[in-house]
């Protein structure tokens, strides 16, 4: 089976390649898409997003895995092609806001924030464009940290959070299942152990 794996915002498909890695030994195909938040509009890398995905349907059965902003692209770009396109059998979100990001909300305003992530930062930080973007109708996996960092520890008071999103800002919806793990935000993608919960989810 193919899958696709949507980065976050700042990374890039690297980050993903222990995750991806695991997930080729046990027999499936992996593609990464990629995109530069500096240089392009939210619903630009949608549309580029959308292609992608109507080339990999193609093909057959596939999974989707979108980390963070990754999560969000997908969720819109799966919203938006058209209803002759094979659907994924799987969405698995990890660390992926489905709310507005109050830490993005909090730094929304500050020059380097916009300077570096143009409008998909903007997006984050907008409860109303946030709720614009639907879920989806396909089984989702929603995966978040619970390891929060020092540096962020003081936005979120008291949730629980992954130093970038918190529990609550990634589990708003009706998710058909929702796992929790001792790891941080940035490590979500490059973990062997949720690409084993993948694989067990699937199967």
């Amino acid at each position: 089976m193919n899958v696709l794996f949507v980065h976050g915002m700042g990374r890039s498909p690297l980050s993903s390649w222990p995750l991806l890695r695991e997930l080729r030994r046990n027999g499936f195909n992996t593609y990464s898409f990629s995109y530069f938040v500096s240089a392009e509009t939210f619903v630009e890398i949608q549309a580029r997003l959308q292609q992608q995905i109507g080339e990999l349907a193609k093909q057959g059965d596939y999974l989707v895995i979108g980390h963070s902003l990754g999560g969000v692209l997908l969720r819109a770009a799966l919203n938006g092609i058209d209803a002759k396109i094979l659907r994924p059998k799987h969405l698995f979100l990890l660390g992926s806001p489905t709310s507005s990001s109050v830490l993005a909300r909090k730094i929304s305003t500050n020059f380097l924030f916009k300077l570096i992530t143009q409008d998909c930062g903007q997006l984050l930080a907008s409860p109303e464009r946030m709720s614009s973007i639907n879920q989806v109708s396909v089984p989702t996996t929603c995966i978040g940290g619970t390891k929060s960092i020092v540096l962020t520890k003081a936005f979120f008071k008291n949730e629980i959070n992954d130093g970038f999103v918190s529990l609550a800002e990634i589990a708003a919806g009706p998710f058909a299942q929702y796992v929790q793990l001792p790891l941080i935000h940035s490590v979500l993608p490059s973990s062997r152990r949720i690409a084993q919960l993948m694989i067990k989810t699937v199967a």
